[in-house]
């Protein structure tokens, strides 16, 4: 298939969570979402999903109106439809339902002419653990910059 082209992505979600599975979903838009999409007029950012009903729903994915549509507009933060197979959402309703765990959007890009969504089956970080990454990261560029210095010398 085509390639993909990055429209939004989750930076938080690596941050607050501990990333287990991935799985790749379709989305099921309006037309002026599409539009709005198109434009990068999206936010993934607080955003996560719940199976209700045998379905996987996006929840809190924030799509700005499309400012050319005279009406019709959508509702910037309504619940969506994504799109997987049942056997998907059977794994993903497993997941879910232990305590701790959540659906999390990573990214939403374009895979040729698709809009694709990557979800991702997370585990909540508690306060320690996201001061033991930022140590970790902290000790990473600190490595980086005394190497670099070694380098130019």
């Amino acid at each position: 298939m085509g390639e993909e082209r990055l429209v939004a992505s989750n930076r938080k979600a690596f941050h607050d969570y501990f990333i287990e599975d991935r799985y790749e979903a379709g989305i099921a838009l309006t037309g002026t979402e599409i539009q709005s999409v198109r434009r990068g007029r999206v936010n993934l950012r607080d955003s996560f999903a719940r199976i209700e009903g045998g379905e996987a729903i996006l929840y809190d994915m924030h799509i700005s109106p499309w400012e050319y549509a005279h009406y019709g507009n959508h509702d910037p933060k309504r619940p969506r439809k994504l799109l997987l197979h049942k056997s998907e959402i059977r794994k993903l309703e497993a997941k879910a339902t232990i305590r701790g765990y959540s659906l999390i959007p990573l990214r939403l890009y374009f895979k040729g002419p698709w809009l694709k969504v990557e979800l991702a089956v997370a585990k909540g970080k508690k306060a320690f653990d996201k001061r033991e990454a930022i140590a970790e990261r902290e000790r990473r560029v600190e490595t980086q910059r005394r190497l670099k210095e070694r380098q130019h010398s």
